[in-house]
């Protein structure tokens, strides 16, 4: 008799922390070069990891992701009007990359 090989995918569900991993979507040229492939960038948390992004986005979009890439930006030091000096705040970017017929919905699930 053939054994049947049975394997369970663990569902990730979506919880209140996994909310705070993904700020927001950010939205700009190379973001819309990026959606061209199939890919997505989302400003997240500057404690996340790939996985706890991966899992997010899995989470809430209901897509599981094929890559993940994190950038950190630092924050640049600006000069208002000649006199005071201040600094942008530094930002963490996730660009993931979606399978080939996934279709992300960003208005959904906010």
């Amino acid at each position: 008799m053939a054994e049947k090989k049975v394997t369970a995918e663990k569902k990730v569900v979506a919880t209140a922390g996994i909310y705070d991993i993904l700020r927001r979507p950010i939205i700009s040229e190379k973001a819309a070069r990026l959606s061209e492939s199939n890919g997505v960038a989302f400003e997240v948390a500057m404690q996340a990891t790939k996985e706890d992004v991966a899992r997010a986005v899995e989470a809430i979009y209901g897509v599981k992701p094929t890559k993940v890439n994190v950038v950190v930006t630092k924050g640049k030091e600006k000069t208002f009007r000649g006199r005071s000096t201040g600094t942008q705040r530094t930002v963490k970017k996730a660009y993931v990359s979606l399978p080939a017929d996934a279709k992300l919905d960003l208005s959904a699930n906010i």
